[in-house]
């Protein structure tokens, strides 16, 4: 039987050179690109190609249709935005992403970005390496206020795996916890209680987000909303970042409303270097690597090769197509 023909578009953020792509490379005869330019360069690597996995690189409908042998497209990823599903179920093209890979890595990246801006670990060591504490003249010192979570309450909009590990998280700090879903049922769990969108943002002191990048919510922390929160409440945002005005949250951020803001997503990566929270005050960002634990991305590269298995059995499985 002959072996299919498979490529990687987007290799290096997932695998740049730490794991092994052996468990593909059991499926099918892979080639494995760092990166893959929108357009022709993609177009180009996926003509030939029965399966193409990706990660951000973008396959849209000129590229599908110039791959005439395309039959299975992995997602090596949660989020498939950058992918023509209508153009891809035209041709008949099983897509099929990973869900659930990084929940614990997302969660624990978002507890770093609210400790880093409550307790500013990372500064104050950069200054005792630069020797601030050698020449102070008491046994201790703080160069931003100390916050305690404990007795605060927390936000959470989007309630799925991501919210209720953070949730979880929360508790253990001592945190109460106020959860918003769009259609909240069921218990959401010990020391957390639903409430809506408005009640969120308007009675917590920290707000985190984890729901997708909608036309609902694009924009869902604007000017009018970050209005509602309370004086000196942080913001936190690990999911796209498209769900908040960045100029209206660095705005927020200058006249004292806010008295941080956390990320890992940004609406357009990498940032232009006029990005407004790129010269905010009080903000953490990060590159968008929560998900990037090693543990993860193990998982991730194999829950991917799962999902080829699965369909080359005939039994497709996290389809999203």
């Amino acid at each position: 039987m002959t072996r299919l023909t498979g490529v990687v578009l987007d290799g290096y953020a997932t695998n740049p050179g730490d794991l092994s792509w052996a468990a593909l490379e059991a499926l099918v005869d892979l080639t494995v690109w760092p990166r893959s330019a929108p357009g022709v360069e993609v177009a180009a690597r996926v003509r030939e190609a029965d399966v193409a996995f990706l990660n951000k690189a973008v396959l849209d409908a000129a590229a599908i249709e110039s791959a005439p042998r395309l039959k299975f497209v992995g997602i090596l990823a949660t989020g498939y935005n950058t992918i023509d599903l209508a153009a891809a179920r035209a041709r008949g093209i099983v897509v099929c992403n990973v869900p659930g890979y990084a929940t614990m890595a997302v969660a624990q990246q978002t507890w770093a970005l609210l400790l880093e801006l409550t307790n500013a670990a990372g500064t104050h060591a950069r200054d005792v390496a630069a020797g601030g504490w050698s020449r102070n003249p008491d046994y201790c010192y703080w160069l931003s206020p100390q916050v305690e979570l404990a007795g605060r309450t927390l936000g959470i909009v989007g309630y799925g795996a991501i919210g209720q590990a953070v949730a979880r998280i929360a508790t253990a700090f001592g945190m109460s916890v106020l959860a918003y879903r769009r259609h909240p049922a069921g218990d959401p769990g010990p020391g957390v209680r639903w409430a809506s969108l408005d009640e969120v943002f308007a009675a917590s002191d920290v707000v985190s987000l984890h729901c997708p990048l909608t036309p609902e919510t694009a924009h869902l922390a604007d000017v009018a909303r970050l209005g509602t929160m309370k004086p000196g409440a942080f913001l936190l945002n690990t999911s796209r970042g498209g769900v908040i005005d960045e100029a209206a949250v660095a705005a927020a951020l200058r006249a004292g409303q806010l008295a941080g803001f956390g990320a890992d997503v940004l609406s357009a990566e990498p940032p232009p270097p006029d990005n407004p929270l790129l010269s905010a005050p009080h903000v953490v960002l990060s590159p968008h690597l929560a998900w990037a634990t090693r543990a993860a991305r193990i998982r991730l590269i194999d829950e991917a090769a799962a999902n080829l298995r699965a369909w080359l059995d005939g039994t497709p499985r996290n389809q999203v197509s």
